[in-house]
Protein backbone atom coordinates (compact mmCIF):
# COMPACT_ATOMS: atom_id res chain seq x y z
CA UNK A 1 0.00 0.00 0.00
CA UNK A 2 1.32 3.55 -0.78
CA UNK A 3 2.06 5.84 1.48
CA UNK A 4 -0.12 8.50 0.28
CA UNK A 5 -3.35 6.26 0.95
CA UNK A 6 -1.52 4.78 4.49
CA UNK A 7 -1.12 8.24 5.87
CA UNK A 8 -3.02 11.30 5.92
CA UNK A 9 -1.50 14.97 5.49
CA UNK A 10 0.12 16.68 8.71
CA UNK A 11 -2.37 19.54 7.23
CA UNK A 12 -5.77 18.37 7.94
CA UNK A 13 -7.83 19.98 5.45
CA UNK A 14 -9.71 22.45 7.42
CA UNK A 15 -11.36 25.01 5.44
CA UNK A 16 -10.67 28.80 5.76
CA UNK A 17 -13.38 30.52 7.46
CA UNK A 18 -14.51 33.96 9.34
CA UNK A 19 -12.12 36.43 8.26
CA UNK A 20 -9.40 34.44 6.56
CA UNK A 21 -12.24 33.23 4.20
CA UNK A 22 -13.56 36.64 3.70
CA UNK A 23 -10.36 38.15 3.28
CA UNK A 24 -9.16 35.12 0.27
CA UNK A 25 -13.01 36.04 -1.03
CA UNK A 26 -11.82 40.01 -1.55
CA UNK A 27 -8.39 38.92 -2.86
CA UNK A 28 -9.37 36.50 -5.54
CA UNK A 29 -12.04 38.77 -7.02
CA UNK A 30 -9.19 40.64 -8.38
CA UNK A 31 -8.78 37.93 -10.69
CA UNK A 32 -12.33 37.60 -12.08
CA UNK A 33 -11.53 37.53 -15.53
CA UNK A 34 -9.27 34.20 -15.24
CA UNK A 35 -12.66 32.73 -13.86
CA UNK A 36 -14.63 33.88 -16.98
CA UNK A 37 -11.59 32.49 -19.40
CA UNK A 38 -11.93 29.69 -17.21
CA UNK A 39 -15.64 28.97 -17.56
CA UNK A 40 -15.49 29.64 -21.34
CA UNK A 41 -12.66 26.99 -21.95
CA UNK A 42 -14.99 24.64 -19.87
CA UNK A 43 -18.27 25.29 -21.28
CA UNK A 44 -16.35 24.59 -24.79
CA UNK A 45 -15.86 20.70 -24.09
CA UNK A 46 -18.73 19.97 -22.17
CA UNK A 47 -22.04 19.04 -23.41
CA UNK A 48 -25.10 21.03 -23.59
CA UNK A 49 -27.05 20.39 -20.05
CA UNK A 50 -24.17 19.17 -18.73
CA UNK A 51 -23.72 18.24 -14.56
CA UNK A 52 -20.94 19.90 -13.11
CA UNK A 53 -19.79 19.79 -9.83
CA UNK A 54 -16.89 22.04 -8.81
CA UNK A 55 -14.98 20.36 -5.12
CA UNK A 56 -13.66 23.42 -3.13
CA UNK A 57 -14.89 26.46 -4.98
CA UNK A 58 -14.44 28.85 -2.34
CA UNK A 59 -16.23 31.99 -2.97
CA UNK A 60 -17.83 30.12 -5.97
CA UNK A 61 -16.41 32.26 -8.62
CA UNK A 62 -16.00 29.77 -11.52
CA UNK A 63 -19.24 28.17 -10.70
CA UNK A 64 -21.73 31.39 -10.85
CA UNK A 65 -19.47 32.35 -14.09
CA UNK A 66 -19.97 28.71 -15.27
CA UNK A 67 -23.75 29.47 -14.45
CA UNK A 68 -23.85 32.40 -17.09
CA UNK A 69 -22.76 30.48 -20.12
CA UNK A 70 -25.77 27.44 -20.56
CA UNK A 71 -28.04 25.45 -19.03
CA UNK A 72 -25.82 23.34 -16.50
CA UNK A 73 -27.21 21.51 -13.33
CA UNK A 74 -23.59 23.18 -11.26
CA UNK A 75 -22.87 22.32 -7.92
CA UNK A 76 -20.26 22.95 -5.43
CA UNK A 77 -18.84 21.33 -2.51
CA UNK A 78 -16.36 23.42 -0.03
CA UNK A 79 -15.49 22.03 3.61
CA UNK A 80 -15.82 26.05 4.74
CA UNK A 81 -18.92 26.99 5.73
CA UNK A 82 -18.01 30.77 5.77
CA UNK A 83 -17.10 29.58 2.02
CA UNK A 84 -20.67 28.56 1.16
CA UNK A 85 -22.51 31.12 2.70
CA UNK A 86 -20.26 33.37 0.78
CA UNK A 87 -21.03 31.64 -2.41
CA UNK A 88 -24.61 30.90 -1.60
CA UNK A 89 -25.01 34.98 -1.38
CA UNK A 90 -22.50 35.56 -4.55
CA UNK A 91 -24.93 33.52 -6.71
CA UNK A 92 -27.62 35.34 -5.48
CA UNK A 93 -26.59 38.38 -6.66
CA UNK A 94 -25.86 37.36 -10.16
CA UNK A 95 -29.08 35.51 -10.38
CA UNK A 96 -27.71 32.40 -11.00
CA UNK A 97 -28.93 28.85 -9.59
CA UNK A 98 -25.79 27.05 -8.11
CA UNK A 99 -26.04 24.29 -5.55
CA UNK A 100 -23.14 25.21 -3.38
CA UNK A 101 -22.99 23.01 0.44
CA UNK A 102 -21.03 22.10 2.65
CA UNK A 103 -19.16 18.59 2.93
CA UNK A 104 -15.68 17.04 2.41
CA UNK A 105 -13.70 16.02 -0.63
CA UNK A 106 -12.41 12.66 0.86
CA UNK A 107 -16.42 11.68 1.33
CA UNK A 108 -18.83 13.01 -1.27
CA UNK A 109 -22.38 13.63 -0.32
CA UNK A 110 -23.28 12.31 -4.36
CA UNK A 111 -24.65 9.43 -6.16
CA UNK A 112 -22.17 7.03 -8.00
CA UNK A 113 -22.10 8.74 -11.26
CA UNK A 114 -23.38 11.91 -10.81
CA UNK A 115 -21.83 14.42 -12.82
CA UNK A 116 -20.16 14.75 -16.33
CA UNK A 117 -17.29 17.36 -15.26
CA UNK A 118 -15.73 18.10 -12.26
CA UNK A 119 -13.09 20.90 -11.70
CA UNK A 120 -11.03 21.30 -8.45
CA UNK A 121 -9.14 24.51 -9.14
CA UNK A 122 -6.22 25.57 -6.05
CA UNK A 123 -7.16 23.05 -3.20
CA UNK A 124 -6.17 19.84 -4.38
CA UNK A 125 -2.79 20.16 -2.52
CA UNK A 126 -4.79 20.85 0.92
CA UNK A 127 -6.64 17.76 0.97
CA UNK A 128 -6.01 15.66 4.15
CA UNK A 129 -6.48 12.53 2.25
CA UNK A 130 -5.73 13.32 -1.24
CA UNK A 131 -5.94 9.35 -2.69
CA UNK A 132 -9.22 9.44 -1.03
CA UNK A 133 -10.14 12.22 -2.85
CA UNK A 134 -9.24 11.24 -6.00
CA UNK A 135 -11.41 7.90 -5.75
CA UNK A 136 -14.37 9.84 -4.97
CA UNK A 137 -13.89 12.16 -8.03
CA UNK A 138 -13.56 8.82 -10.25
CA UNK A 139 -16.65 7.15 -7.89
CA UNK A 140 -18.92 10.55 -8.59
CA UNK A 141 -18.56 11.10 -12.55
CA UNK A 142 -20.57 9.30 -15.00
CA UNK A 143 -18.68 6.71 -17.54
CA UNK A 144 -16.50 8.77 -19.64
CA UNK A 145 -16.67 11.94 -17.19
CA UNK A 146 -14.21 14.32 -16.77
CA UNK A 147 -12.13 15.41 -13.79
CA UNK A 148 -9.59 18.68 -14.59
CA UNK A 149 -7.27 19.50 -11.40
CA UNK A 150 -5.55 22.81 -11.43
CA UNK A 151 -3.13 23.59 -9.01
CA UNK A 152 0.54 24.52 -7.80
CA UNK A 153 3.54 22.36 -8.72
CA UNK A 154 5.78 22.07 -5.54
CA UNK A 155 8.92 22.71 -7.61
CA UNK A 156 7.25 26.00 -9.10
CA UNK A 157 10.65 28.86 -9.03
CA UNK A 158 10.70 31.77 -6.75
CA UNK A 159 10.87 33.47 -9.96
CA UNK A 160 7.14 32.11 -11.25
CA UNK A 161 5.65 33.40 -8.12
CA UNK A 162 6.86 36.65 -7.68
CA UNK A 163 5.77 37.02 -11.27
CA UNK A 164 1.99 35.85 -11.20
CA UNK A 165 1.75 37.58 -8.16
CA UNK A 166 2.44 40.42 -9.76
CA UNK A 167 0.60 39.78 -12.36
CA UNK A 168 -2.32 40.07 -9.96
CA UNK A 169 -2.35 43.94 -9.41
CA UNK A 170 -2.56 43.79 -5.38
CA UNK A 171 -1.70 46.59 -2.97
CA UNK A 172 1.47 46.25 -0.91
CA UNK A 173 0.65 44.63 1.92
CA UNK A 174 -1.57 42.14 0.03
CA UNK A 175 1.40 41.30 -2.58
CA UNK A 176 3.68 40.62 0.63
CA UNK A 177 1.03 38.20 2.37
CA UNK A 178 0.23 36.38 -1.21
CA UNK A 179 4.22 35.99 -1.75
CA UNK A 180 4.93 34.57 2.00
CA UNK A 181 1.23 32.86 1.91
CA UNK A 182 2.71 30.63 -1.44
CA UNK A 183 6.37 30.59 0.05
CA UNK A 184 6.11 29.11 3.55
CA UNK A 185 2.67 27.41 3.57
CA UNK A 186 1.42 26.71 -0.53
CA UNK A 187 3.82 25.22 -1.96
CA UNK A 188 4.70 23.13 1.04
CA UNK A 189 1.69 21.54 0.50
CA UNK A 190 1.52 21.16 -3.18
CA UNK A 191 3.04 18.20 -5.50
CA UNK A 192 5.39 17.89 -8.07
CA UNK A 193 3.88 16.16 -11.14
CA UNK A 194 5.69 12.72 -10.27
CA UNK A 195 3.61 12.27 -7.19
CA UNK A 196 0.37 13.12 -8.79
CA UNK A 197 1.43 10.53 -11.04
CA UNK A 198 1.90 8.25 -8.23
CA UNK A 199 -1.29 8.86 -6.82
CA UNK A 200 -3.68 8.81 -9.73
CA UNK A 201 -1.99 5.76 -10.11
CA UNK A 202 -4.07 4.15 -6.99
CA UNK A 203 -7.11 4.89 -8.77
CA UNK A 204 -9.58 3.44 -11.32
CA UNK A 205 -9.12 6.23 -13.81
CA UNK A 206 -7.03 5.37 -16.67
CA UNK A 207 -7.81 8.54 -19.39
CA UNK A 208 -4.51 10.75 -18.00
CA UNK A 209 -3.06 13.79 -18.89
CA UNK A 210 -0.57 16.28 -16.90
CA UNK A 211 0.76 19.15 -18.55
CA UNK A 212 3.07 21.52 -16.25
CA UNK A 213 3.69 25.33 -16.70
CA UNK A 214 5.58 27.95 -14.96
CA UNK A 215 4.05 27.45 -11.56
CA UNK A 216 1.48 24.71 -11.61
CA UNK A 217 -0.20 21.27 -13.17
CA UNK A 218 -2.93 21.36 -15.47
CA UNK A 219 -4.73 17.28 -14.71
CA UNK A 220 -7.17 15.92 -16.82
CA UNK A 221 -8.55 12.75 -15.55
CA UNK A 222 -11.21 10.72 -17.82
CA UNK A 223 -13.47 7.70 -15.70
CA UNK A 224 -13.56 4.67 -18.71
CA UNK A 225 -17.06 4.35 -20.58
CA UNK A 226 -16.98 0.98 -18.80
CA UNK A 227 -14.89 -0.09 -15.25
CA UNK A 228 -12.83 -2.74 -15.81
CA UNK A 229 -14.74 -5.78 -14.00
CA UNK A 230 -17.71 -4.87 -16.23
CA UNK A 231 -14.83 -5.67 -19.33
CA UNK A 232 -13.76 -8.89 -17.78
Amino acid sequence: MSAYVSAVKPYKGLGMEGNVARWYASLTAKSLEEFRVLARRVAAQIPAAASVLEVAPGPGYFAIELAKLGNYAISGLDISETFVGIARANAQKERVAVDFRRGNASAMPFGDGTFDFLLCRAAFKNFAEPVRALIEMHRVLKPGGQAMIIDLRRDASNEAIRSMVGAMHLGILNAVLTRLTFRFMLLKRAYTKSEMEEMIAETDFRGIEIRENAIGLDVLLTRAEADRDEKL
